[in-house]
């Protein structure tokens, strides 16, 4: 405290890490050098409830397929461990010949009702697996490619992405960070390997003497609309008004992308789990007809 009341607040933040994030010391820093403290915290403030907010809609634009398919997973699970066993019973005792459907979803259930407790072992020694190959450098770096490669979800992880990297980049420019330092600051805030590679690239040709827009072209990974506005902000000395243009304009977007994703996937999903309903219903229900039809004759 004794260091924050000489006005070096930063350097009383700076040892707590896992509550003032490098961006937030180093923004504190350069408006105590300037003398702007007070519009440090306006823009950290307005930077905290941008990032809030663009969280806020991914999360609940997610949360309903999640309720679908977990509501979806349990009703499955409750056919073929209660269910099928009992109906499929009776099969077995009249000692017919069933066809391969019914043998298929007879052998799945009893697998299921057995060994839950291993396949749930397994599900999450695979998770375990996966999250400590993912730890790696080749691991994150394999994940990151393969995530910008999906369908759909990789295009709106770049978006993501970008409205964070702009957000971030202009706030930090805008409070009198350089710009060296600000790229290296907000590097770790994309989370994909990938796009911080491009980053760097960029870090490294400013300090060269390039423009950040070339790197970000070159890479393929930066829309063109993003690198031609940043360009355009370099050439007229308003890359951080620039910059901040581009994150509103990405947040928005993100969110219809995210509807839109969302829209998408509700109709696949409850026809997903109508066609696997639909499969445990017709292999029980057609044997029963094709003995009615024997008894009958």
């Amino acid at each position: 405290m004794r260091n924050a009341a000489r006005g070096e607040l930063a350097d009383a933040m700076a040892p707590h890490k896992s509550v003032f994030p490098d961006l937030f010391v180093n923004m504190i820093r350069a408006g105590e050098a300037s003398g702007t403290l007070d519009e440090v915290f306006a823009r950290l403030a307005d930077f905290l409830e941008s990032q809030d907010r663009l969280r806020g809609r991914i999360l609940s634009a997610m949360l309903y397929p999640l309720i679908v398919m977990g509501v979806g997973s349990v009703i499955v699970g409750i056919l073929m461990v209660v269910v099928v066993p009992k109906i499929t019973q009776v099969f077995e005792d009249l000692g017919a010949t069933l066809p391969i459907y019914t043998r298929l979803l007879i052998f799945v259930s009893r697998a299921t009702a057995r060994y839950w407790w291993a396949m749930l072992g397994m599900g999450a020694l695979a998770a375990w697996g996966f999250r400590r190959w993912r730890r790696t450098a080749k691991g994150r770096a394999a994940w990151d490619r393969f995530v910008l490669r999906l369908w759909h979800v990789g295009e709106l992880v770049r978006m993501v992405a970008v409205g964070r990297f702009t957000r971030s980049l202009g706030t930090m420019l805008r409070s009198g960070v350089p710009i060296l330092r600000s790229l290296d600051i907000v590097k770790p805030i994309l989370g994909n390997t990938v796009l911080m590679r491009v980053v760097e690239e960029a870090r490294d040709a400013i300090r060269e003497g390039e423009s950040i827009a070339t790197p970000l072209k070159k890479s393929g990974h930066f829309p063109p609309v993003v690198v031609h506005m940043i360009a355009v902000g370099e050439r007229s000395g308003q890359l951080e008004q620039m910059l901040e243009y581009v994150a509103s304009t990405y947040e928005a977007a993100v969110e219809m992308r995210l509807q839109r994703l969302v829209t998408m996937l509700e109709p696949l999903m409850i026809v997903a789990m109508a066609a696997v309903v639909a499969f445990i219903i017709f292999s029980i229900l057609w044997p029963i007809l094709q003995m009615n039809q024997m008894i009958a004759s």
